[in-house]
Order: structure tokens, then C-alpha cells, then sequence
């Protein structure tokens, strides 16, 4: 369907540009990660966006779809989309000032467990990895499905890394841990 080639990619455009906009409005940073731990979930992430974006040359097969393409399929994708980033920006906006693309302690951090949080640990990752499936959905050749398991491994290792520091922050973080899931209600 031609309006998933062009809604898809302008909700994703207006994603990035709400989150370059509020990534401003944050506390000031006590502690950050050390860079080449970042570098171990942003290389992933960023090769799952690639295969998201651009067929791969020289590999036919990971151009060939595993899925055929329907109107149902795309307003699925559309519809996995929409709610995934409407997910994140929520998230996002409950997180407030304690937001950082790092891993990071701010200075006067806050445990946040209201809005998303109350579901799941990682809402942001919720909802990142729920649109990332839709635009694979939507794109239906085996360089998605390689793009939603690079995106999931990706942002599991990043979410471990900000529990870690979460459980050295807040005494609480612990009990929180028990009681709500990581990134899917009821599964992860």
C-alpha cells in the first residue's frame, strides 16, 4: 500500500524531530557511562537502522521478502508504528528531565514508576522495538527481521547496562525490579 511508504516514514521523521527538540530540557549529568560501552548497543542499533532503510547488495537473499505484501500488513505496520513511538514520546515525557540518550545518573536523578513505568521498566525500548517491528512488517524482506533482532539486543543490553546503575543509584530499584516487567508486560 503507497501510504505506508510515505506515513511511515513521516511518523518516524516527526519522532526524531520531537526527540531531537525535548532532548535539550534534562538535568545536568553526575555520572555517564564510559564511551566505549555505549559503543557496545549503538553499533547494533545502527546497523539495524540501515537494514531498515536501504536493501543490501551482494546478499540477495536478505532482499528477498518473508512476507507478502498486503493493505492488512501495511496498516498493521502503520498501526505498530504509531502506537511504538506514541508509546516512547509518553515514556519520554514521564521521564522528564532524568531522560539521557547515555547510560547516566543525573544530578537529583528520580525513580520514575508513574505513566509507562507503572507496565514496564524500559517503556521507551517498548515502544522503540514495537515500531521497529511495524517498519519491518511494512519493508517484509529477511533484512528487517535481521534489523528487529539487532534492535532487540541492542536495546536488552542498554536496558541491563541502565539497571545496573539503577540498583547502585536507588535502594527501591530492587522491589521495582520484582513487580514490573523490563520491556514487554507479562513476557520480558
Amino acid at each position: 500500500m503507497i501510504i505506508a511508504h510515505y506515513l511511515i516514514p513521516a511518523l518516524w521523521i516527526a519522532w526524531l524531530l520531537y526527540w531531537w527538540a525535548t532532548a535539550y530540557a534534562v538535568k545536568k549529568t553526575q555520572w555517564r557511562e564510559p564511551s566505549g560501552q555505549a559503543f557496545a548497543y549503538r553499533v547494533p542499533f545502527i546497523v539495524a537502522v540501515i537494514l531498515l532503510l536501504g536493501g543490501v547488495r551482494g546478499v540477495p537473499w536478505l532482499n528477498a521478502r518473508w512476507i507478502a505484501p498486503s493493505d492488512m500488513i501495511s496498516w498493521i505496520a502503520i498501526l505498530s508504528v504509531l502506537l511504538g513511538l506514541a508509546f516512547a514520546i509518553r515514556a519520554r515525557r514521564y521521564l522528564g528531565p532524568n531522560w539521557s540518550a547515555d547510560v547516566t545518573v543525573k544530578v537529583d536523578h528520580a525513580l520514575v514508576r508513574t505513566g509507562p513505568y507503572r507496565f514496564v521498566r524500559h517503556p521507551i525500548y517498548s515502544g522503540l522495538i514495537l515500531a521497529i517491528a511495524g517498519s519491518a512488517l511494512e519493508v517484509g524482506e529477511w533484512r528487517a527481521v535481521i534489523a528487529i533482532v539487532l534492535a532487540i539486543i541492542s536495546l536488552k543490553y542498554k536496558s541491563l547496562l541502565e539497571e545496573q546503575k539503577m540498583r547502585e543509584t536507588f535502594v527501591e530499584y530492587d522491589e521495582y525490579r520484582r513487580t514490573t516487567a523490563a520491556l514487554i508486560p507479562f513476557v520480558l
